[in-house]
């Protein structure tokens, strides 16, 4: 994911020294430059022990590698969120004009994707470490604030872009979409807690308030979708460093097919019987047509991505987004081969696992190299 610095002056990646005089300032760097962008890779490494954890074959050891996965999720959030409190202690005035800048302010929804993420993952990968209770627990937990937070993003981020960003219709980018998906992330999460409610009332309101939340990002999601194509079209590729930011648009899609699949399960049970075989149904008539236009963009994304490579794409935090919207495909084609029944939907899920399990490598060794050397964090000269 961009910071201010990487869509603006991207040039500084290149640089070795950062002005950082002693050793001791590159192992602790200040954290003026710390921006929410950071949340991804939060998102993209709980996303892998997510994907993992319902592979439609099986592989030995990949359930152990997810739960050690899913524990690193969870030990990142918490050095993430430590190290983004002191950004907002110590340096007030950066993270205000983080919020006024149109180019990072969309990056506070990964906040709430961050917290969700690593929620799920607790629920579906950690429960066996921690106990099921525990799990829950903190599940429970993350999905409320995670949630919260996604829907003051939703709102406060198009908010500002209207009355206190300067955004020209160049500037459209699928970085605009990072606050609206939040929403649908709380709907593909939800549904894990909806089995440990009180049967009735409480089930139904859940898992009716996840759809809403379906329709609240898939329409926002709608409304963006044509901005972005156009500035493709009219204004070009995008900028080497922003490039991989391609990757974003398969987050609703693929989001959003998982939410239907796991709505469906949890429909049974929760409301009536007419209303759990229309929602089992849409699952399905919904996440084929939806899965596909992804698999579309994505071969649309990664040939820009090829494109921008040979031209000489600079490592950025935007290498991040590789991983989690891909993540999301592949909970996507293991939710329709668990409600089809076909072999295609697991071959593909695996396909794009290997995809994801490739991108979260080369951007995890890549962010540790850049953090080691003191570039990540370092303000631009």
């Amino acid at each position: 994911m961009a910071t201010v610095a990487e869509t603006r002056h991207p040039e500084h990646l290149h640089t070795r020294a950062f002005d950082l005089p002693t050793p001791q300032r590159r192992r602790l760097p200040a954290l003026r430059h710390l921006g929410p962008n950071w949340y991804a890779c939060v998102m993209g490494t709980a996303v892998v022990a997510t994907a993992g954890a319902s592979f439609p074959y099986a592989v030995p050891g990949l359930h152990t590698v997810c739960q050690a996965v899913w524990a690193l999720s969870a030990a990142t959030l918490a050095v993430v969120l430590t190290a983004r409190a002191g950004h907002w202690l110590h340096h007030r005035d950066q993270a205000r004009a983080h919020l006024l800048d149109p180019a990072v302010a969309p990056f506070y929804g990964c906040l709430a994707m961050a917290l969700l993420a690593v929620g799920g993952a607790t629920m579906a990968v950690g429960k066996e470490l921690i106990g099921e209770g525990a799990a829950v627990a903190v599940g429970a937990v993350l999905f409320t604030a995670g949630t919260a937070v996604g829907l003051a993003a939703a709102v406060a981020v198009p908010y500002l872009m209207v009355v206190r960003h300067k955004v020209e219709a160049s500037q459209a980018s699928p970085v605009w979409l990072l606050p609206v998906v939040s929403p649908m992330v709380s709907a593909a999460v939800g549904p894990l807690l909806v089995p440990h409610l009180p049967a009735g009332q409480p089930r139904e309101t859940l898992l009716l308030a996840c759809y809403a939340m379906f329709g609240i990002s898939l329409l926002a999601t709608l409304t963006m979708l044509p901005l972005i194509l156009g500035r493709l079209i009219v204004g070009g590729p995008l900028p080497l460093t922003l490039t991989p930011t391609l990757f974003l648009v398969l987050g609703p899609m693929g989001q959003s097919v998982t939410a239907a699949g796991q709505l469906a399960d949890q429909a049974h049970g929760s409301v009536g019987a007419p209303y759990a075989d229309g929602l089992a149904a849409f699952a399905v008539v919904y996440g084929v047509p939806v899965i596909g236009f992804a698999l579309l963009w994505l071969a649309l994304a990664a040939a820009m991505v090829v494109r921008a490579a040979r031209a000489g794409m600079p490592f950025a935090m935007t290498w991040w987004a590789f991983t989690f919207p891909v993540g999301t495909c592949v909970t996507a084609a293991e939710g329709l081969a668990r409600h089809t029944g076909l072999a295609a939907f697991g071959w593909l899920a695996a396909a794009l696992f290997a995809l994801l399990v490739a991108a979260w490598l080369t951007a995890a060794a890549r962010t540790l190299r850049g953090l080691a050397a003191g570039r990540l964090l370092a303000a631009p000269r």
